[in-house]
């Protein structure tokens, strides 16, 4: 039976989930709280499952993923996982910082996602309880780690709130001047992993404006609005309605696979920036942060190959990703939001999924 609101949960429990070709072992954690059973694996700081009930009840997990180790090591379009040093883009796999040019691997067509071929989805994180309802993961990234400049000490939280929402906390230092852009790539259905498409959940976005992408997905600079266009989502509408559209920039990206600029800003606490209904379920999501943009991904490139705990097959549009953020190719953009940190400074950044049915 799931947790209520004001059950108190049960500690963080470790187990073996697997182990990888050197033998180190990799660990899997669960917490459980009002609600929500959370199961985050210490290779690639992975949510691996997260569980929410319906409207009647009735427990399934909500986000995309394996059921062992070995396909989150070969195959994974980066399933819930922590993404660094850059979250998004990087055109070219270069930037230019402080006069200095640094280069990146090229994973991406001709550009840099997601921090690189080895980026942090593929380490082994330290992962420690925190508190009776939190997990904390940490990283130490050095010096020239996939090109980029200075030895990041990271920390990440994961931590389960009474009513059983999810809130993500990141945190960062440097020795020497770099570029930071920290997420996590939650792929959410909320009628259940492996319960077919998610064109009929309900999306809302707290963005008037959205940052139109080249031929390779990297942001042109400008910022436009979503007015009469498929990207207009200030009201909340099915996600599938203008999916089909033949706008060009819908076309470049085979769907949705954009950043959209929160209204609100960089905040100091977390300010609302999405909403997601299921209305087969009744579940109900909402998304507050810090950060100033929000990438929503709708599953494009799942192309039927991999296969979910299910045993069912993931097909394009079989999730989305809400991955909240500072904008894809900010280094080569002065215009957007900065991503440098400096020594003596904090990057700091937190997310909070709120759930809900009704």
């Amino acid at each position: 039976m799931p947790t209520t609101p004001d059950d108190p949960g049960s500690a963080p429990r470790r187990e073996v989930f697997g182990r990888l070709a050197d033998g180190t072992e990799v660990h899997r954690w669960t917490l459980a709280r009002g609600g929500t059973v959370l199961k985050v694996l210490s290779y690639g700081g992975i949510v691996q499952t997260l569980e929410r009930p319906d409207r009647a009840g009735h427990p399934a997990n909500v986000s995309l993923g394996f059921d062992t180790l070995a396909p989150y090591t070969t195959d994974s379009p980066y399933f819930g996982a922590l993404i660094g040093r850059y979250g998004n883009r990087v055109a070219r796999g270069r930037f230019t910082l402080d006069g200095t040019e640094h280069r990146l691997p090229v994973n991406d067509g001709p550009n840099t996602l997601h921090g690189g071929d080895d980026g942090w989805d593929r380490r082994v994180w330290h992962a420690e309880p925190s508190g009776a309802h939190g997990l904390t993961l940490r990283l130490t990234s050095p010096d020239g780690d996939q090109g980029f400049p200075g030895a990041l000490a990271v920390e990440v939280d994961y931590l389960l709130g009474e009513a059983g929402e999810l809130r993500i906390d990141y945190r960062a230092t440097t020795d020497a001047p770099t570029v930071v852009n920290l997420t996590n790539h939650l792929y959410f259905n909320l009628g259940g992993e492996g319960g077919g498409g998610i064109g009929d959940h309900r999306l809302g976005l707290a963005a008037a404006h959205y940052t139109p992408v080249d031929g390779t997905l990297i942001p042109t600079g400008e910022i436009a609005p979503v007015a009469d266009t498929p990207f207009d989502f200030r009201r909340a509408k099915p996600v599938g309605r203008d999916l089909r559209t033949a706008h060009p920039q819908l076309l470049r990206a085979q769907g949705y696979d954009h950043n959209f600029v929160l209204d609100k800003g960089v905040t100091a606490a977390p300010e609302h920036a999405a909403t997601l209904y299921d209305p087969a379920s009744g579940r109900l999501m909402t998304v507050a942060t810090t950060e100033p943009a929000l990438q929503f991904y709708s599953g494009n490139f799942l192309d039927g190959t991999l296969t979910g705990p299910s045993g069912r097959t993931y097909r394009q549009g079989d999730a989305l990703c809400l991955e909240t953020q500072h904008f894809p190719d900010s280094p080569n953009h002065p215009a957007f939001p900065s991503t440098v940190l400096r020594p003596g400074e904090t990057y700091t950044s937190s997310t909070v999924y709120a759930f809900a049915v009704r």
